[in-house]
């Protein structure tokens, strides 16, 4: 598929030149920092050398100081406290986080998982139930509750006190919960906006330990779940979040916790880990437990405190997301299908598809691969417990979220993010919905939205490119939304030697005249253009820079994200 390509809006003459001066850096790297939003040397030092000074004030959040009060009661008063999560990556994060944390000094604390099928998303009636019979005083969700009104009347009417740590966008209501910590309410002046579901998790544990002058190491102990939570979660990896990744990831890197050590042994990469390792390793392999059977087994990995006990639990992870690509694989082939065999479907503005039979554990997988493949708003629904259950993916710029609220008075549950969103509905409601969502979808999404994008951060010549600019770039990091890796552009260069790999990727060399260097480039499913390029006909190169290694060779090489041709 063509992709348009969209330029970062260029920073001033005098911001640049500003940079240079007082950094002593070239003028692309001086470039790039000022489109970060970094204008001067002080604000450059904090980027790259961030500080856990820079963490805001937990006390900042709303209701903050009503949570912590509460958390001191129960462990003074020796009540049972429930910690209830949910079952993807960032809720089994979370609740490893907090019942780690709280366990190593006060004993009367389980942990909840809901059941992706048997209960679903979200706080459930089984949940509340399950803390009523074995007499909870203190339910503390996390990653989820902001829309259980419902279910926190329920506990209420049990004499349960429920404090809810959410990071989704809230309702119109929010829940009658003693203490509601969501940085997304209207009414929250907490300066950071997009911490992940572990990430206000941690904010609370982050006051209760201030406020109890319990050492602050004993916490940050736990930021590598924090920043697997961060990472696959895709939120912005800006302000709070960034402070948050990076010093996570160094304890990923060098000190990492037994069950996280167990799944990076399934990667044989030599190379340390990034949240784009995290987003296509680590992530897979937590969500598999949750998908194929219960997410109780991914938390006792996360919790599990040697080496023996981590890969017993590491093992039967990755057996369940071994059988999670083959249900993926094969319910992606019958979706590309039913979509390729409909005139209709193949001219809409957005995807639907519905069957009963489909694994309730890959659906979201399913519908991103159907965005990567005809990249528009797609929702994948099959039916559970009597009732159609779906997940929705979105493009670029385009708000689902929004979409799918449009269509809520067909729906019994729904939640999410801009760009992904659950829903539950009535079997009857499907092909109501079905229309409905396609016609808020043709109504507000822009043809230049249903074109996939690829940003360029600055036009470069290749002779740049050397073992110290990439490490300054490398610095820049941790990668991911709103601070993504750069992306480069240059202009009228040629290949030779070039290679097509399993009749679908491209590897070739690559120069530019004027220059004496050459890099080897690679462009996963860009093997269309091999006969183009092979021709020794000019193009523009859109790539990112990486390390290669190769038997004890390190290497600088392309890694192309799409080719133009003049």
């Amino acid at each position: 598929m063509q992709k348009r390509w969209l330029f970062k809006e260029p920073p001033s003459t005098s911001e640049v030149l500003n940079l240079q001066e007082s950094l002593q850096v070239t003028e692309t790297i001086a470039t790039l920092l000022a489109q970060r939003g970094i204008q001067s040397y002080d604000e450059a030092h904090r980027f790259f050398k961030p500080t856990l000074d820079m963490l805001h004030d937990p006390f900042l959040m709303q209701d903050m100081g009503i949570a912590v009060e509460r958390l001191n009661q129960a462990i003074e008063q020796n009540q049972k406290i429930l910690v209830y999560g949910d079952y993807d990556v960032d809720g089994t994060t979370s609740v490893a986080t907090f019942y780690g944390f709280l366990i190593a000094f006060y004993e009367n604390v389980e942990f909840y998982i809901p059941d992706r099928y048997a209960e679903g998303y979200g706080v459930s009636k089984k949940g509340i139930e399950y803390a009523a019979e074995n007499g909870m005083a203190l339910i503390i969700t996390l990653d989820c509750g902001i829309k259980a009104c419902d279910r926190v009347k329920e506990a209420n009417t049990f004499g349960i006190d429920v404090i809810i740590c959410d990071h989704h966008t809230p309702g119109d209501e929010l829940p009658e919960a003693l203490a509601v910590l969501d940085p997304k309410r209207p009414d929250c002046s907490y300066p950071y906006k997009d911490l992940s579901g572990c990430g206000v998790g941690f904010k609370l544990l982050h006051a209760f330990s201030l406020d109890n002058e319990i050492s602050l190491g004993k916490l940050y102990d736990y930021m590598d779940l924090l920043a697997v939570s961060i990472a696959a979660d895709i939120v912005p990896i800006t302000g709070e979040n960034r402070v948050l990744a990076y010093f996570g990831l160094k304890k990923i890197n060098h000190s990492p916790r037994p069950g996280l050590q167990a799944l990076m042994d399934f990667n044989k990469s030599k190379k340390d880990l990034t949240t784009s390792g995290i987003v296509f390793g680590i992530g897979p392999r937590i969500n598999a437990a949750g998908r194929m059977d219960h997410a109780g087994a991914a938390v006792r990995l996360l919790l599990a405190s040697n080496k023996e006990e981590a890969k017993k639990f590491a093992d039967q992870v990755d057996t369940k997301n071994d059988a999670r690509r083959n249900f993926d694989s094969a319910i992606t082939e019958e979706a590309f299908h039913m979509i390729a065999s409909s005139d209709k479907m193949l001219s809409a503005k957005s995807t639907v598809l519905f069957k009963e039979d489909w694994h309730k554990g890959v659906i979201g997988i399913v519908a991103s691969r159907c965005v990567d493949k005809y990249y528009r708003p797609t929702v994948i629904l099959t039916e559970s417990n009597d009732q159609v259950t779906g997940s929705a993916r979105s493009v670029q710029g385009f708000d689902v979220y929004e979409a799918i609220t449009q269509c809520s008075d067909l729906l019994d549950q729904y939640g999410g993010h801009m760009y992904a969103a659950g829903v539950t509905m009535d079997i009857d409601k499907v092909e109501e919905f079905k229309v409905r969502f396609e016609s808020v979808v043709a109504a507000k999404i822009t043809d230049e939205q249903l074109i996939p994008s690829v940003e360029i951060d600055t036009v470069i010549f290749l002779d740049e490119i050397d073992a110290k600019f990439h490490k300054i770039v490398t610095q820049m990091g941790p990668f991911g939304p709103q601070n993504m890796i750069p992306l480069f552009l240059s202009e009228n260069v040629h290949a030779f030697n070039a290679q097509l790999l399993k009749g679908e990727h491209l590897k070739f060399m690559v120069k530019q005249d004027g220059t004496d260097v050459a890099f080897e480039a690679i462009g996963f499913g860009l093997g269309q253009y091999y006969d183009m390029v092979n021709s020794g006909m000019k193009f523009h190169l859109a790539y990112n820079i990486e390390e290669n290694e190769f038997r004890g060779h390190k290497s600088l090489q392309l890694f192309v994200k799409d080719i133009k041709f003049e």
